[in-house]
């Protein structure tokens, strides 16, 4: 199985008042989600499911990345989950690929800890917005590093 596991890209904090769940991407999100999208396309990274945080800013990144054919599942447990949830998750599921897009710090370090030998990459550790990881599960978890992107690199 290929894993893929996305933090959302860049949120609007422009309205303070507005519960962390309903945040919306801003413009530099709106524009670096569909570079993922195409990037993890153009590497032959197409998902055959899709597990997102039901918050609004994983929904739209999901949406914005223009990936076809899959019915994606919303999960609260995905909301600000922890990496041990996400893991767990999906230690048991049989897909071809599979893509999980969550929030930090738990989508961070999962893919820490899915990969045996992380990328030499500076921003792997900190995991920042859009960052996107692409782990091979065949032999189990950990798993082999395939791929890894930050919007900035895109």
């Amino acid at each position: 199985m290929k894993l893929i596991l996305m933090r959302h890209a860049k949120s609007d904090w422009s309205t303070p008042s507005q519960g962390d769940h309903d945040r919306a991407l801003n413009a530099h999100g709106q524009a670096d989600a569909p570079k993922v999208g195409k990037w993890l396309r153009d590497r032959g990274h197409v998902p055959t499911a899709i597990l997102c945080s039901s918050a609004k800013r994983t929904r739209e990144t999901l949406a914005r990345m223009r990936l076809r054919g899959v019915e994606p599942t919303y999960l609260p447990a995905l909301y600000n989950a922890p990496s041990e949830t996400i893991l767990a998750l999906v230690q048991d599921r049989t897909d071809d690929c599979l893509l999980v897009v969550g929030h930090n710090p738990g989508i961070g370090d999962a893919a820490g800890q899915a990969v045996a030998d992380p990328p030499a990459h500076a921003d792997f550790a900190r995991y920042p917005t859009g960052a996107c990881t692409v782990i091979d599960l065949s032999d189990g978890l950990p798993g082999r590093l395939i791929d890894f992107a930050v919007p900035g690199d895109l």
